[in-house]
């Protein structure tokens, strides 16, 4: 057992990035913040599966090409394998809470990021509600 307070803890990139509360043995748990117009590459994990919270604001998440749009109060769960992109395109700061499990340390393979086009949309097929 053991307790942990966030202010103890420093986002990855100084200001945004992932907060790690508790990382391994068995799963991982962090907040993630992004400011405005900050993004996370695309990327997947072979074992690992991945949950976001919304916990403040609004982020886009692609997966596997679909863009989701995430509020407040909203959760998704990506599964191994599933290609996934976060970037905050709102004008606020966002804040989620993510875990992976179970643990695996090096589970994740970078990709290509989607492209924008020139309307602010993303250059993929599908697009979800």
């Amino acid at each position: 057992m053991f307790i942990v307070d966030e202010k103890d803890k420093e986002y990855r990139f100084q200001d945004h990035g992932p907060k790690y509360l508790m990382k391994g043995p068995r799963m991982n748990f962090a907040i993630v913040q992004f400011q405005p117009g900050q993004d996370f590459r695309a990327h997947y994990h072979d074992i690992m599966e991945e949950n976001f919270y919304i916990l403040e604001g609004e982020v886009d998440i692609v997966v596997d090409n679909v863009v989701h749009h995430l509020a407040k109060g909203q959760f998704i769960h990506i599964e191994p394998k599933e290609v996934h992109y976060i970037i905050n395109r709102s004008n606020a700061v966002m804040r989620m809470v993510s875990t992976l499990a179970p643990y695996q340390d090096n589970d994740k393979i970078e990709v290509d990021n989607p492209v924008i086009d020139s309307c602010g949309g993303f250059n993929t097929p599908t697009l979800a509600s």
